[in-house]
């Protein structure tokens, strides 16, 4: 609800906030709780994105995606987000806390792209040339999730949330985008990656990091042999 655009595929997040004293009872119990709200297929911690508070639930038959994050309320001083308070035992202390709150959405500098697309960009690049096709199709993946997404929404004005609804922004630059997925094939792959390098210059040149890394995107061409196909064509 917070951003926008629910619709019948949407997922749902909860925040639980629990007091101190009962928090590692509710935290041992918490499938059985999850499991009481409603036929719970499936359901597992998320150590895997870092938050090991968050209960990621799958009900169903009729499916539906729930995450449940189990809190006390000193860690509501710190954000991404201003969560909707659906029910509390005393709402105004809990909307006081929010209030309070530093609420930022963790976007990414000029910087932090700049350190990482091109040792990604090369990664690919030497998965793809060795033939580890599979993997250089999931770096194009990862490289378009935390670079080139969250770039394009910087460009739309919108916190930087991956490649999550691309599509329904309207963005202009959904086709270069689309040019990045690649196929099964080494030539397809290193057009991706081509397209990749592409799309990110253009949106370096919105916000251009402080310093370049020197001698990019050249090198990576040349390695890729996009340069000397290049000058081959007619």
């Amino acid at each position: 609800m917070i951003h926008g655009g629910m619709d019948a595929f949407s997922d749902l997040d909860f925040v639980v906030v629990v007091s101190e004293d009962a928090y590692p009872e509710v935290l041992a119990s918490r499938t059985d709780i999850a499991r009481r709200l409603g036929p719970l297929l499936s359901a597992f911690t998320g150590e895997h994105v870092g938050e090991p508070r968050l209960l990621i639930c799958l009900y169903g038959p009729e499916l539906l995606h729930i995450d449940l994050k189990f809190v006390t309320m000193p860690d509501l001083d710190r954000l991404v987000e201003r969560p909707v308070v659906l029910w509390s035992r005393d709402e105004a202390i809990v909307e006081e806390a929010l209030d309070r709150a530093e609420i930022s959405w963790p976007n990414r500098d000029p910087d932090w792209f700049e350190a990482r697309a091109w040792i990604w960009l090369h990664y690919g690049a030497a998965r793809a040339l060795r033939g580890e096709l599979f993997e250089a199709i999931g770096m194009l993946a990862f490289f378009r999730e935390q670079v080139l997404g969250p770039m394009l929404h910087r460009r739309a004005g919108r916190p930087q949330r991956g490649v999550r609804r691309i599509e329904a922004y309207g963005l202009a630059e959904t086709r270069p985008l689309a040019a990045t997925v690649a196929r099964h094939d080494v030539e397809s792959v290193k057009a991706g990656l081509v397209a990749a390098t592409e799309l990110y210059l253009e949106l370096r040149a919105d916000a251009p990091p402080r310093s370049a890394v020197d001698g990019m995107p050249q090198a990576l061409l040349r390695f890729l042999g996009h340069e000397a196909e290049q000058a081959a064509r007619p």
